[in-house]
């Protein structure tokens, strides 16, 4: 087409699309899209010298804007709750941060590592799943008098410091660091207790041993790890042996059952025999009162008799031997009277004499309501006892007398 053709600079529409027409349409869409207003459309006609190149330079302008607010835009990230960014510089820790919206440089000059701290991670340790499931190589344990146990536990854990767990784990697996010293320190624990403590009464002890070590030795490698948990999941002795191991805790069972009855028994006697023995220091206490007592008093007696003995003292044995000769004979119940010059002796059974006098009381008693109904006009010929008692006296002092002579 010639150049004085009145066609000539419009658009055709055979051909290829025009590039300028095509910039200025995508720089108009990125206009309305960040709410730019465009400028007026390109006016029809003939274009300027140099024109097209300008056209083409502001599209490549716009489009180095567009990239570089894209970039800017993916620097914009959010931290959930629970977690923590770890924000990178060329490589080096520049900080962490805490849950919400952030922005940083965007790559290649600044990254973002996201790490949950809130997870808890489990680690099984002698056994995979289940405890039949078992791992010999991590669970048979050698204690300190030279037995061999098979140890079961599992860990829990979290991330405390998420810069440490970054950095010092980068090539490792975590899971693996936590085993390795979980199996460290149960060694160690075990190595340093006796069989009977490991299988019984000690579990709980060596739990908190186990995650006191362990988080040690995580701390002092710089690991970022914080140990939550340790629970022994099992306790026993090898297979092999298993059944000499069983009758032993059964032994340990019945000796600790015998030890409870025998204190159940002496909470029951002891008490008793305190209380027998209190009262037999307190009967012994008050015999020992009465008879210091009883002698204080005889004591005072004495020395008022040794008074009046001063005073009289022929009165005095008579009346000390009468006093005695009372007391004696009134506590007995025979008497043999032995007559001076004669080989006869008198015996009096008191006892029967008193139970004779007693029974013809309790007969005169009964037989007097009768005597005053019925008037009776004979008279016994047989004399009451209280009538004989006074003959036989008088015969005793009667011989005495001659006996006397």
């Amino acid at each position: 087409m010639p150049p004085n053709d009145p066609q000539w600079g419009k658009k055709s529409n055979e051909g290829p699309p025009d590039l300028d027409e095509i910039l200025r349409k995508l720089q108009q869409k990125i206009a309305s899209l960040f709410g730019f207003r465009a400028g007026p459309p390109r006016p029809e006609g003939p274009r300027p010298p140099g024109s097209p190149n300008g056209a083409i330079g502001r599209g490549i302008l716009g489009l180095v804007v567009l990239v570089i607010l894209v970039w800017l835009l993916s620097g914009f990230y959010i931290v959930d709750e629970g977690r923590r960014g770890v924000v990178l510089r060329l490589g080096k820790y520049l900080e962490t941060t805490m849950p919400g919206p952030r922005w940083h440089i965007p790559y290649p000059i600044e990254a973002v590592e996201v790490v949950n701290v809130s997870q808890v991670r489990p680690v099984e340790v002698g056994y995979r799943g289940t405890q039949r499931n078992k791992q010999p190589q991590e669970a048979q344990m050698l204690t300190d008098d030279e037995n061999i146990v098979d140890v079961q536990f599992a860990v829990q854990w979290t991330i405390k410091s998420p810069e440490d767990y970054l950095f010092n784990n980068a090539y490792r697996d975590p899971d693996d660091i936590v085993r390795q010293a979980a199996e460290t320190s149960v060694r160690e624990v075990v190595g340093k207790s006796k069989m009977d403590f490991v299988l019984n009464q000690g579990r709980g002890e060596i739990a908190a041993r186990v995650k006191v070590l362990m988080q040690h030795i995580l701390d002092r490698y710089k690991t970022g790890m914080i140990i939550t948990t340790v629970a022994l999941q099992g306790a026993s002795a090898p297979e092999q042996v298993q059944p000499a191991f069983e009758d032993v805790v059964r032994a340990g069972q019945d000796r600790e059952r015998f030890k409870n009855e025998g204190q159940a028994y002496a909470n029951d006697v002891v008490p008793k025999a305190r209380g027998i023995a209190a009262r037999l220091i307190e009967e012994a206490n008050g015999y020992k009162a009465s008879v210091v007592s009883t002698a204080q008093g005889d004591a005072a007696r004495f020395r008022q008799i040794l008074t009046e003995y001063e005073k009289a003292p022929q009165v005095t044995r008579e009346r000390i031997y009468l006093d005695t000769m009372q007391q004696i004979l009134s506590s007995t119940t025979k008497i043999v009277v032995d007559q001076k010059g004669g080989n006869n002796l008198l015996y009096l059974p008191i006892d029967k004499i008193m139970q004779m006098a007693t029974q013809q009381s309790a007969q005169v008693t009964v037989e007097a309501p009768r005597a005053s109904s019925t008037p009776d006009t004979s008279t016994s010929s047989t004399p009451t006892l209280p009538e004989t008692l006074p003959s036989r006296r008088d015969a005793l002092r009667s011989r005495d007398r001659e006996a006397g002579r």
